[in-house]
């Protein structure tokens, strides 16, 4: 089976699990059916109780689905504390849906798949140990890999129905009402748990601040919650991201988050009230820098931003260049702890920041997206996924929903990376269609979409910006670091990448040794 970015698809998997291959990024208007948890009346408002056991013993069952967040990053305490004990009391087959998985939960995953306690995973991404150990066939069923909008929408449509959800928090009230703003690991906005608090029949939460009824601002409710746990460290505030968010020195990244500003503001979209997403990486934090003095000498304010906020956004917003921050995820602890102090960084919850099968969601009011990507092919198509050695890992995070729904989506990558091309004939997986993409910026040159001649009409006319076909880049790559050899697979299928909308993007086969 193929699909319409022409990537063959297992056809016994797409039968066995009823699913259908990727036809197009545009949402449509459908009419769905949402779900709803199962609830356990409590007239009591103590919730508290003491044992983490009792509560895990109470409340799973073998096959049943268990959902984490990952907001805590690599500060993570709480998910290795609960997937140590379900190991050890020998539950088996459990799916494993969080929101995504860190470099911190890799050694438990590996230990549960091992010993049959986890034998299905969905998330955004993995990385590290876990992303070969599965590369490699290690789990039992393929992962199934969604966007942060996509899970949004699976939850609220019934495909992920989560049993039991564990979410760590730094702070609660006896009744459950918690937030991610106060206590000794913050984190800020709560917006990928928020699903899980909503949606899954118990939810758990584990923290180490016990505070005073009633619990103000609650972004968890008391009226979601079934269990308050106390540990004794929730996580690592200094593992959750960094405190002063370091600017790129390096000169490629530089040069690029230059010309990706010329694109931004010679485009139609560069007006008094425009929105933008931009990342955290070095050339993504760059970007932010120049477009903040490029908005100060023109006059211009942008409306909002949306996505995971950094300290440099937050800064924006402090210095009024930014009248609103959408906030799903913080992702250092300046913009953790400015969502406590500032009414204006709001925080959402992933299906209002994402999800396509909504009434709305913020990402089709974005005007600018700048995103990554480990590989681009000459089709556009952006690979996140998986790298040049067909080793899972990275993550689908929020790459395609912003892509979709922004009316100018921008990639920065380098040419190369060491002795790997990232633009590519074609990428060794698609995440994100070439039809979502706009415009490519490499240090080398920026390729734009043939089909956005209206950009390639207003940009061609920009001085000192080197527009190219990306084909040209392609050769470009090619000639500086060769042909490599076509990487190996078996038959198997260790994962499927589904797009937003739940049809199958691409698939992903386990790596020969």
């Amino acid at each position: 089976m193929e699909n319409k970015v022409k990537r063959n698809l297992p056809d016994d998997l797409m039968k066995e699990l009823d699913l259908k291959p990727f036809e197009t990024s545009k949402a449509g208007n459908p009419t769905v059916q949402r779900v709803a948890p199962k609830v356990r009346v409590t007239e009591g408002q103590n919730k508290v109780v003491d044992s983490l056991d009792d509560v895990i013993k109470n409340n799973l069952k073998d096959g049943v689905t268990i959902s984490f967040h990952h907001h805590f990053r690599n500060g993570d305490f709480a998910f290795n504390t609960v997937m140590k004990k379900i190991i050890d009391m020998g539950y088996k087959d459990l799916t494993l849906a969080p929101s995504s998985l860190t470099g911190v939960m890799n050694d438990t995953v590996i230990e549960a798949i091992k010993k049959g306690v986890i034998t299905n995973i969905t998330s955004s991404g993995m990385r590290g140990s876990l992303g070969e150990f599965v590369s490699k066939g290690g789990l039992k069923n393929p992962v199934i890999f969604r966007s942060h909008g996509n899970r949004a929408r699976s939850i609220e449509d019934g495909e992920i129905k989560i049993d039991v959800a564990f979410l760590g928090v730094p702070n609660a009230d006896p009744a459950g009402n918690a937030n991610g703003q106060e206590g000794d690991a913050v984190f800020g906005s709560l917006g990928y748990a928020l699903m899980d608090a909503a949606y899954a029949d118990k939810v758990v939460l584990l923290t180490d601040n016990i505070v005073s009824y009633p619990n103000t601002p609650a972004s968890i409710k008391q009226d979601q919650v079934d269990y308050v746990v106390k540990v004794d460290k929730i996580g690592d505030p200094d593992k959750i991201g960094s405190g002063a968010t370091r600017f790129t020195k390096d000169p490629k990244e530089l040069k690029i988050a230059q010309m990706v500003n010329q694109v931004i503001v010679n485009s139609p979209y560069y007006k008094d009230g425009f929105s933008f997403q931009t990342g955290s990486g070095g050339a993504a934090l760059a970007v932010t820098r120049y477009l903040r003095q490029a908005m100060i000498d023109d006059g211009i304010k942008a409306s909002f931003a949306v996505g995971g906020i950094t300290k440099p956004m937050c800064d924006l917003l402090e210095e009024g260049l930014i009248n609103k921050l959408m906030d799903v995820q913080d992702f250092d602890k300046g913009s953790a702890a400015s969502m406590a102090k500032n009414k204006n960084q709001q925080e959402i919850d992933a299906s209002w920041y994402a999800d396509p099968h909504n009434k709305g969601a913020v990402v089709n009011n974005l005007d600018v997206s700048i995103l990554s990507a480990l590989q681009i092919d000459t089709d556009f198509n952006v690979n996140v996924m998986t790298g040049s050695d067909g080793v899972i890992r990275g993550a689908v995070g929020g790459h395609q929903d912003s892509a979709a729904g922004a009316k100018m989506t921008i990639i920065t990558a380098p040419l190369v990376r060491g002795r790997n091309a990232t633009v590519v004939p074609k990428v060794e997986t698609v995440v994100t269609p070439g039809e979502s993409i706009d415009v490519l910026v490499t240090e080398r040159g920026i390729a734009i979409n043939p089909k956005r001649q209206d950009l390639i009409d207003t940009l061609s006319k920009v001085p000192g910006l080197k527009i190219v076909d990306i084909k040209d880049l392609q050769a470009q790559a090619e000639k500086q670091v060769g042909v490599p050899k076509p990487l190996e697979y078996t038959d198997r299928t260790v994962a499927l990448v589904e797009y937003r909308d739940g049809t199958i993007i691409d698939a992903i086969k386990q790596v020969k040794d």
